[in-house]
């Protein structure tokens, strides 16, 4: 559901709204070892543990444009994402974990 310019999605409503809206931008927020092992095609890196995390979104993402945001399975970023002004966020609801197990479903 939507909370205030962030609607949660599962890993399928995710993916579809990857495949369909290409002004997405897609934002892994993990530390850079996570994103190392393993990542969304096309994701950039944002660390949100990072001291300027806020700094670097705003000044790689264009705050107009939808955000597709995932960290290792909460929505903390998305929240960071929405007060320092980005109005569109999209957060996938379990995280980069249930995108690998989603994944892993669709290959069985």
């Amino acid at each position: 559901g939507a909370e205030g310019g962030i609607t949660s999605l599962t890993a399928a409503e995710f993916e579809a709204l990857l495949a369909r809206d290409q002004a997405v931008q897609l934002v892994d927020v993990r530390r850079p070892d996570e994103f190392a092992a393993g990542h969304i095609n096309g994701a950039q890196l944002i660390d949100v543990t990072a001291s300027d995390f806020l700094d670097r979104a705003q000044k790689s993402l264009d705050a107009q444009r939808p955000v597709a945001v995932y960290c290792r399975s909460g929505m903390r970023a998305a929240q960071m994402l929405q007060k320092a002004g980005f109005r569109v966020i999209y957060n996938l609801d379990t995280g980069y974990l249930g995108w690998v197990e989603y994944q892993a479903g669709k290959k069985r």
